[in-house]
Order: C-alpha cells, then structure tokens, then sequence
C-alpha cells in the first residue's frame, strides 16, 4: 500500500509542477522571446531538479513526509516543469489565448 501512496504523491507533485510551469510560460513570459525556445525547457528542468534536490534531503529530516518522497521525486519534478516550459512555449507559438468565458 505504501509504494502506491508514493507513486500517488509523485504524481500530483508532477501534475501541479506541470500545470504551473505551462501557465507561467503563457502568462507572464508570452512576449521573452528566450523562454520560448527548446533550450529553455532544458535549462529550467535541470535547475528545477537541481534545487529540488537539497529540499528533498531536507526533508528526510521529517519521519512521516521523508518516506514519502526521494530522489525519484526531484527528478520527476524536474522533468514536469521542463516539460510544462516547453509545453507553454509551444502554446505562445500556436496563439492559444486565454479568455475569460464571456
């Protein structure tokens, strides 16, 4: 049962992070044309992974919230948030606006 709570956190971590990402690409950087390119989505999972990484150990510190997440779980988040970077990117590049409903 435990592995499956983990799997569970994994992914809603990744599932938030992804989301978050794309939105902030198309919101805020629509008009930086460096965030748009593939090498943006790299950089931004490297660095994400990257400082994840150290909060995750820290973590470890805490019984009950260090056995939910590891090193499975920085690299998972990394790999969303370039994957949402390029993902909004690629909706900048395609005109996908965002319209209040009315």
């Amino acid at each position: 049962m435990w592995p499956i709570i983990v799997l569970g956190v994994s992914f809603a971590i990744s599932w938030v992070t992804y989301g978050t990402a794309r939105r902030f690409v198309r919101e805020r950087l629509r008009y930086v044309e460096a965030a748009l390119t593939p090498g943006a989505a790299i950089v931004a999972g490297i660095v994400a992974a990257v400082v994840a990484s150290p909060v995750v150990a820290l973590l470890h510190i805490i019984p009950l919230l260090g056995a939910l997440v590891g090193g499975g779980t920085a690299l998972v988040f990394g790999l969303s948030v370039g994957l949402g970077v390029r993902s909004g990117a690629l909706d900048v590049k395609r005109g996908y606006v965002i319209s209040s409903g009315n």
